[in-house]
């Protein structure tokens, strides 16, 4: 017999969940995740997926894939520190450190396990970590792990920034003090002041990390947040994933030597799990020389991002202050907000509600994501269905 204790817990908070507007329905793909998707069998424009710049289906990344199963296995077959290294991880992260402008970097299974692994290989219990308020689930959950003392400062706020790092660092109570900022905000889609924090990190010699994982492909011309601000030199600590703009799977922490060095010996993820798969490494390294290659698909991303935001900010949408593609349209509260979300979907858009507790309660909103493989005649067809629902219940 189940436990009845698990029973009643599970039965009671998913119940609340769903009375909440707080309880979230997976809608699994049919096919690929490209410009438009299908669900139920249901053709829909696809403005939720993170396939910033349409790699995820592209054709030269299936071909390089396909001759990596061929050569080296469709698996690693060990953790990376016993033979789970292939010549490919080491061409990959080669690839990633001359992308990034650093001396070295180190591939991860994801953009989560770098945080969790980076993170809690350089903080402990005597140190401590001054984290915007608005960062990701993954870098809050990084530092939880590393048993740091956790300062958050008010999201962009560099007067509250610069006074905690004064107060932390004035205090005696920590061996080292480190300073944690997503690059770009995945909700929001603004940009964090780097220039500032760097300053303030080296006024307190904090040690500086920047989660880049909405921000690689995507600003400076495609390498991301640090470079577009040409930061490189100053930033310790670079995150990044390989799963949206990359559009593989995985992530990659970038920096000097002897950083990586640490992080091998000391990040738990790359000691005691299994390696990405070949066939994945070699469509990440394609898709990074793809980049490098050309600004073709970043600049079309901007182009339809650009597009987007004029048309759903001229009907009347909150669309917030975003400085990148992403466009949030933010409804308010929750219940509201999904309801917008299922009649888009019935309309033919597939936009995402976003509520609590991934946003504040009360800022629930509809991520739209433009990529560059969308073309103007979809975004239209968007456009004209946003127009006919926000104005169906009421929202403009």
């Amino acid at each position: 017999m189940p436990s009845k204790t698990l029973e009643n817990f599970l039965n009671e908070n998913l119940q609340e969940l769903k009375d909440q507007g707080l309880y979230n329905e997976i809608d699994p793909v049919q096919g690929a995740n490209g410009p438009v998707i299908t669900l139920n069998d249901q053709k829909l424009i696809n403005l939720s997926s993170n396939n910033y710049l349409g790699l995820a289906t592209n054709d030269r990344l299936r071909e390089v894939a396909k001759k990596a199963i061929d050569t080296h296995g469709v698996g690693a077959g060990a953790v990376r520190t016993i033979n789970g290294t292939l010549d490919v991880h080491v061409e990959l992260e080669e690839k990633i450190a001359e992308f990034k402008g650093t001396e070295f970097a180190i591939a991860f299974q994801s953009g989560f396990n770098c945080n969790m692994a980076a993170i809690s290989a350089i903080m402990d219990k005597n140190d401590a970590i001054l984290s915007d308020a608005l960062n990701h689930a993954s870098i809050i959950d990084g530092c939880r792990l590393s048993k740091a003392k956790i300062i958050p400062f008010e999201h962009s706020n560099m007067e509250d920034l610069r006074k905690k790092a004064k107060e932390a660092t004035e205090s005696g109570q920590y061996n080292k003090v480190m300073v944690i900022t997503d690059g770009v905000f995945s909700m929001d889609g603004d940009v964090a002041k780097l220039p500032e924090i760097v300053e303030v990190a080296k006024e307190f010699d904090l040690i500086s990390y920047v989660d880049d994982a909405h921000g690689s492909g995507v600003l400076g011309k495609g390498a991301g947040t640090v470079k577009h601000f040409g930061l490189q030199n100053d930033v310790d600590i670079q995150m990044g994933t390989l799963s949206k703009a990359i559009g593989v799977v995985g992530g990659y922490v970038a920096g000097k030597e002897n950083l990586i060095d640490w992080l091998k010996v000391r990040s738990r993820p790359f000691l005691f799990s299994t390696s990405l798969s070949p066939a994945d490494v070699t469509a990440c390294t394609e898709a990074i020389s793809m980049l490098m290659e050309s600004t073709e698909l970043h600049d079309k991303l901007w182009e339809n991002g650009d597009y987007l935001k004029k048309g759903l900010k001229e009907l009347g949408f909150d669309i917030g202050e975003s400085e990148t593609p992403i466009t949030p349209c933010i409804i308010g509260e929750e219940k509201t907000t999904q309801q917008f979300s299922k009649r888009l979907h019935e309309e033919g858009v597939y936009a995402k509600s976003i509520v609590f507790p991934t946003v504040p309660r009360g800022t629930g909103r509809v991520r739209n994501m433009p990529t560059a493989a969308h073309t103007k005649e979809m975004l239209d067809d968007a456009i004209k269905i946003y127009e006919k629902v926000g104005k169906e219940m009421g929202i403009i």
